[in-house]
C-alpha cells in the first residue's frame, strides 16, 4: 500500500529501519520497556507531525493577517502556565506530554 494513502495516525504498522542515539533508546525503554518501544516512537512522530502542520497553520496565519499580537501570545502563554500546573498534572512525575498506550 502507498504510504501517501493514510493520513498521519492512520493506516497499518509496518517496519521500518531508523537511527536513534543510544541516550534516547535508553530513555525509551527505561519508561516503556521493550514491547512499547515502537508505539511510542510512532506516537512522538505523530506529534511532531501535528507541531509540524501547527507551526505552518501559523505562519499562514501570520503571512496573511500580520503576526499576532504580543498581548494574545501572553494570554495564551498564561493559559499554558495554568493548564500545566493543575493539580491532576501534579503526579509523582510532573508534567509530561501524552504517553504512548
Amino acid at each position: 500500500m502507498p504510504e501517501q494513502a493514510f493520513p498521519p495516525g492512520e493506516g497499518p504498522a509496518a517496519k521500518v529501519s531508523v537511527s536513534l542515539r543510544a541516550g534516547n533508546i535508553r530513555a525509551i525503554k527505561e519508561r516503556v520497556g521493550a514491547r512499547g518501544f515502537s508505539a511510542y516512537v510512532d506516537a512522538a512522530v505523530e506529534r511532531q507531525i501535528e507541531r509540524d502542520l501547527l507551526e505552518e497553520a501559523l505562519q499562514a496565519n501570520e503571512n496573511e493577517f500580520g503576526p499576532i499580537p504580543q498581548h494574545l501570545r501572553d494570554e495564551a502563554e498564561q493559559l499554558f502556565r495554568s493548564v500545566k500546573s493543575a493539580p491532576e498534572l501534579q503526579e509523582e512525575r510532573g508534567w509530561h506530554a501524552h504517553e504512548a498506550s
